[in-house]
């Protein structure tokens, strides 16, 4: 899969969201990287995607001003994983639902126990 192959399959995932969903996702950018950088606490290179910011449910009244939050979706290690094409594309957009669950304030807790870990 080429670079801009995946970057579209990751802007074809958003697009697919329901219509309230994508709605809701305001003040964030979901930005495709090569691979994980700076933004990662701790370092950890082997992540598929992270969400970095203030989940809607930790927002109070007064949270404006606030430069957007963002979705990183890493390229590299996807391809590392060495999945076929289908699964591949499944597991792209697994990571995306999974940071946008996130951003809804859906921890790693609740989505392991939903299938989603």
């Amino acid at each position: 899969m080429d670079n801009a192959e995946f970057d579209d399959l990751v802007a074809a995932v958003l697009a697919d969201l329901p219509p309230w969903v994508r709605e809701a996702l305001q003040q964030l950018t979901v930005l495709v990287e090569d691979e994980p950088g700076a933004e990662v606490p701790g370092g950890a290179r082997d992540l598929l995607g992270i969400y970095i910011g203030t989940p809607l449910t930790e927002r109070e009244a007064t949270y404006a001003g606030q430069l957007p939050d963002v979705i990183y979706i890493y390229r590299g290690p996807h391809l590392d994983l060495g999945l076929p094409p289908q699964a591949l594309r499944e597991e792209i957009a697994r990571t995306v639902l999974h940071e946008v669950a996130h951003y809804f304030g859906l921890d790693d807790d609740y989505l392991e126990r939903e299938g989603w870990g």
